[in-house]
């Protein structure tokens, strides 16, 4: 027991002096000290393994090797920001707020948005759980042994008074120093630098030996705490707490009470955060209060009381070299200016978008130009202007390419659209490439052991002419292939027999019907349940459906009209694809709420809204978002929102507790 009760007086000090380093910036022993006791630490563990703790200061060094990072659902959906440019966009912002909330008294916590790599990590009774990458928002990748060596995380909370498990989010950066540093090294041994800082700390998390992470000066901001029972009721109180509990939390954050003084934060760091040590690209808004957060809710994307600011994007000019055009997967063709290498907002530019013939014509932007190129709130450059005064003499207009530059084949413009299309939707390389691409993708059908790159290469063998023809691939077929060996090509097909399991929805999304996002992928396999009944929807019928306009009706009936298409569902069915929704039993669930539309607002003490909401579904009712004239109830909590008390009222919409819902569902 004695050894024991060294062990964690170790582990309790180097935790302390972990924090006091990475978190306050104010180390209380040198570092030669610190590796002292590292090292008792260490041997005093190997001796005793009986006593072996993941979240032992010891674990930071990294070690364990990950060859495949599991993907993971999120308990909370991470969504991303809706952006803004201008103030007037956070006077409209706050417009739309107090619209739905009834011109209440607001307070924003205004805070920097750091550019780097989102993670989502839990904690449970106080110690680290599981670290996973934002991903697409509903699920990511397990990165937790790399999350660990990075020092500024805590493995162990401080103090007593947090939930017992939640989520934090946050941003894993890399700052300069840390950045030139890594770069000089890499410049001595004659090795390629890294592109920025953002990339750099993005691609750590996804690194498979994580004592190469542990080598990489990673820092962790943390910004959000999400969970149940939280003890804190506002934004500004849950950064407080999550200082407390040993987090870095950036002590840029400010507490504001209107939006001039939101204003006087933004113009104050436009000019300041050249300062900083970290990169940030704005300011992200958000309405204080918890209570006012929930009424306010999530688009399909993005929350409503929170937006970014970003600020005034960098400018370069350099000469436009040459122009090409790539072909995606849906025939649109895409004009790409090729640049003269330039350094802009951290990274070397070499190619710009130019989006289509319009744009071209409008800038009327010509090789050998002096081009204006931005970066923004876009990833891909884009130009935005040209400089006349250096224009060549000998300048010629450009000229929009009219046929696909892959197959010949003469494009189309229709009518009211901005791009080209390459209509040879069947022989087009790129475009049959791109579906392929796309449907092994994993957003859609997630295939473990084929990317990009692989797809083009099986395809340019004649092994692959759709992505019904992937489900008869052999391990002798693709063994010799380029950089192919004998395992890699045993976990290609063995990740395309596992992605029969993959549910109708995503497999509808991995088809690649023009229009048909993940979002409208959703609601038509929720609406008709399997590939038949949907393939004989007329146009009618799909209009119908919410949120299905005639231009997506239309995509989807050409789709099922098309006898390539048809061949290709029925090669799927016979592969065991999920062309079905398989229903999920719900002891509990009826259908005693059908046609009922209830909307949820204000703070409940038996249910969380989102328990609510779920039982609302289950027993075959709708949620919606706010209040009309086709809601049916409402179910109101404490604090409930004056605007949607008032329009309830002026509706004359029943407006019912938690309990009297409790006893709609126990009604024979």
């Amino acid at each position: 027991m004695d050894v024991l009760n060294t062990i964690q007086k170790l582990r309790e000090e180097l935790n302390l002096h972990n924090y006091n380093y990475y978190v306050l910036d104010n180390p209380t022993i040198s570092d030669y000290e610190f590796d002292i006791k590292l090292k008792e630490l260490q041997d005093l563990e190997n001796k005793h393994p009986e006593f072996f703790d993941p979240n032992s200061p010891t674990q930071r060094v990294g070690g364990t090797i990950t060859k495949n990072f599991q993907t993971v659902p999120h308990t909370h959906r991470m969504y991303s920001l809706d952006n803004s440019y201008s103030k007037e966009d956070l006077q409209d912002w706050e417009t739309r707020i107090q619209k739905v909330l009834g011109n209440v008294d607001l307070q924003y916590t205004c805070e920097l948005k750091y550019d780097g790599a989102s993670i989502s990590i839990t904690y449970e009774n106080g110690k680290l759980l599981r670290a996973v990458t934002r991903g697409d928002g509903f699920q990511g990748d397990d990165v937790t042994n790399n999350i660990k060596t990075i020092r500024s995380i805590p493995l162990q909370l401080k103090g007593d008074n947090y939930p017992d498990k939640f989520d934090i989010r946050g941003e894993i950066i890399l700052p300069f120093a840390g950045f030139e540093k890594m770069n000089q090294e890499l410049i001595e041994i004659g090795e390629t630098p890294y592109s920025n800082p953002r990339n750099t700390a993005s691609g750590s998390l996804k690194l498979q030996d994580s004592s190469e992470v542990a080598k990489r000066p990673l820092e962790c901001l943390l910004y959000f705490v999400t969970g149940e029972k939280l003890s804190f009721t506002s934004q500004f109180d849950g950064l407080e707490s999550a200082r407390k509990w040993g987090f870095k939390v950036p002590k840029e954050a400010k507490l504001t009470n209107s939006l001039q003084e939101v204003f006087e934060f933004i113009d104050y760091w436009d000019v300041h955060r050249h300062d900083l040590p970290y990169e940030t690209d704005g300011v992200v808004v958000k309405v204080n209060s918890i209570q006012y957060q929930e009424e306010l809710g999530y688009t399909a994307k993005s929350p409503r009381w929170a937006i970014a600011y970003k600020f005034k994007s960098e400018q370069v000019a350099t000469r436009l070299e040459s122009i090409s055009y790539q072909v995606g997967r849906t025939g649109a063709i895409t004009p790409v200016a090729n640049l003269e290498p330039v350094q802009l907002a951290g990274t070397i530019v070499k190619r710009a978008s130019l989006h289509n013939a319009d744009q071209i014509e409008k800038l009327d932007i010509r090789i050998d130009d002096t081009v204006f190129v931005e970066k923004g709130g876009e990833i891909i450059p884009k130009i935005i202007a040209v400089d006349l005064t250096k224009r060549p003499e000998n300048s010629v207009p450009t000229v929009y390419i009219s046929h696909c530059p892959e197959c010949q084949t003469e494009l189309v413009r229709n009518e009211g659209e901005a791009n080209h299309y390459c209509p040879n939707f069947y022989g087009c390389p790129p475009q049959i490439i791109g579906r392929i691409q796309h449907f092994i993708s994993r957003k859609a059908m997630d295939i473990e052991g084929l990317g990009g790159e692989t797809v083009a290469l099986l395809y340019n063998n004649h092994l692959v002419q759709n992505y019904a023809d992937l489900y008869e691939l052999t391990v002798e077929q693709i063994l010799p292939l380029e950089r192919m060996a004998q395992k890699s090509a045993e976990n290609l097909v063995n990740g395309v027999k596992k992605s029969t399991a993959i549910p109708f929805e995503s497999v509808l999304y991995a088809l690649g019907i023009r229009y048909v996002g993940e979002t409208v992928a959703k609601k038509l396999a929720k609406h008709y349940k399997n590939i038949e009944a949907l393939s004989r929807a007329t146009l009618v019928d799909l209009v119908l459906v919410d949120e299905i306009g005639e231009r997506i009706a239309q995509s989807v009936v050409d789709f099922f009209e098309n006898e390539e298409n048809k061949i290709i569902i029925n090669r799927l069915k016979e592969y065991g694809v999920q062309l079905e929704i398989v229903e999920k039993v719900n002891l509990n669930a009826t259908n005693i709420l059908e046609g009922k539309i209830f909307v949820v607002s204000g703070v409940f003490t038996q249910f969380s809204r989102d328990e609510l909401k779920n039982a609302i579904e289950d027993n075959g009712g709708k949620v919606g978002s706010s209040i009309s004239s086709k809601t049916d109830f409402v179910v109101a909590g404490d604090n409930m929102g004056p605007a949607k008390l008032e329009k309830a009222n002026k509706l004359n919409i029943p407006i019912i507790s938690e309990t009297d819902f409790m006893q709609m569902l126990t009604v024979n």
